[in-house]
């Protein structure tokens, strides 16, 4: 479909058409981000989540690459190089708190985009291969944000490795030989540091490679949007500049108002003190907890607590890991004809369930492991599971939406085009 806007690229220099024959660079950001990039023009401010999260992967990187520059990668000096980079480098306290702390609000967009995904229904065809390559990005992301926290070799870095790669030793015949080569021998020592150290600086740059592929798997489809309308005419759309680099520009402005007063007025507030403490193989911390953001999958992790054919470890490792596995197959899982769940009442009202089931997750898994934090940890696990395996497909098939909108345009416009139009013929999802 063109569009009378969407203005071909061209070269204005002779500098510029000498690249454009040769390497057209400029050509291909042009049509991916540039004005020549059809966007819905009912986008709301959940889409915004997308450019924060590269934002704050730009952040990272360039951080990261900055204290590896002065991080030592020793059991004897890991924990000796944070504190000389806190105390003795010019700007060091700024750099590791703006990494420390990016990793959390990197964590945080990346929910929120996530979140934004199941409501609207962005695993929905044409899009399910954009919704698994995030996916990827999202595991990569935890296998990341894990090996970064082991790495300042504080109380919390070494127990939380200790306890973390024991979950493969669950696994019978192949665990603990897989656990062995995760850390290079029987507990975290130096070369787990050494491994971890190389693996943290790598996995960013490979993020960024599947983040290419994330948004290039993006634009063959085009963008979804709040309606799940599908664009029909060009009124449908506005070019991707100035628009909606207008929109992210600001909103990433604020947002970034909020991670630097965090960077500098609250820098620990996300922390766990016990980090503060050099890594002691001889002391255990009173309460092992991860970062506050695997807690949902600690808690789902700690709620089986019998053995039942197979070890109460085994089955909570195994559905740890189904819980993120499973999102793979919600193109499959939900048969809905309709998108958004803007037009669909009933997943609306078990979405919200989802969300503060979650958070309940969140709550039970950094808190510690009692009667109570347990019990509830099982319900909330039961009802994730339950949702996605069993009210997700039933709600899909029994619901009756709300009639969609007849175009993006007639949803903008409100009352002044908007002419309801039956399920099928307003919005094809499929």
């Amino acid at each position: 479909m063109s569009f009378a806007w969407a203005k071909p690229y061209e070269p204005k220099t002779e500098l510029g058409r000498w690249m454009d024959e040769r390497m057209p660079l400029p050509r291909l950001v042009f049509n991916a981000v540039g004005g020549g990039y059809p966007v819905p023009r009912n986008l709301n401010y959940g889409w915004n989540f997308g450019v924060l999260s590269g934002i704050f992967l730009t952040i990272q990187i360039i951080t990261g690459i900055v204290l590896a520059m002065w991080y030592f990668s020793s059991a004897d000096g890991a924990f000796t190089s944070v504190e000389h980079i806190m105390r003795d480098v010019n700007a060091g306290w700024m750099m590791r708190y703006a990494h420390a702390n990016g990793a959390s609000f990197f964590f945080i967009v990346v929910y929120i985009h996530i979140f934004r995904g199941l409501y609207y229904g962005s695993y929905k065809a044409p899009r399910e291969l954009v919704w698994m390559l995030g996916l990827v990005i999202y595991l990569l992301m935890m296998a990341t944000a894990f090996m970064g926290y082991v790495l300042p070799w504080g109380q919390m870095s070494y127990w939380g490795a200790q306890v973390i790669t024991g979950f493969f030793s669950a696994f019978p015949l192949v665990g603990e030989p897989i656990r062995i080569w995760l850390l290079g021998g029987y507990a975290p020592d130096q070369a787990t540091l050494t491994r971890f150290f190389s693996l943290h600086y790598l996995l960013p740059f490979v993020i960024a490679g599947v983040v290419i592929l994330h948004i290039w798997s993006l634009h063959i489809p085009g963008s979804g949007n709040p309606t799940g309308v599908d664009v029909k005419s060009e009124k449908d759309t506005l070019p991707f500049h100035p628009f909606y680099t207008a929109k992210d520009g600001w909103f990433a402005a604020a947002f970034l108002t909020i991670y630097a007063a965090v960077v500098f007025f609250a820098p620990n507030s996300l922390g766990h003190p016990d980090n503060y403490i050099p890594a002691n193989p001889l002391a255990t911390p009173a309460h092992i907890v991860p970062e506050w953001y695997f807690w949902p999958f600690y808690a789902i992790l700690r709620a089986f607590t019998a053995d039942f054919i197979l070890p109460a470890k085994l089955w909570g490792v195994l559905a740890m890991f189904a819980s993120i596995l499973l999102l793979f197959f919600l193109p499959w899982l939900d048969k809905s004809p309709v998108r958004s769940g803007a037009y669909r009442p009933v997943f609306r009202r078990f979405f919200w369930l989802l969300v503060v089931d979650v958070l309940i997750l969140g709550w039970c898994g950094g808190s510690p492991a009692t009667p109570f934090f347990v019990a509830l940890s099982e319900i909330a696990s039961a009802y994730y599971f339950a949702h996605f395996l069993i009210i997700l497909p039933l709600v899909s098939k029994y619901e009756t939406p709300l009639p969609l909108p007849s175009s993006i345009t007639a949803s903008v416009l409100h009352g002044e085009e908007a002419e309801a139009a039956p399920i099928g013929q307003a919005a094809p999802a499929n």
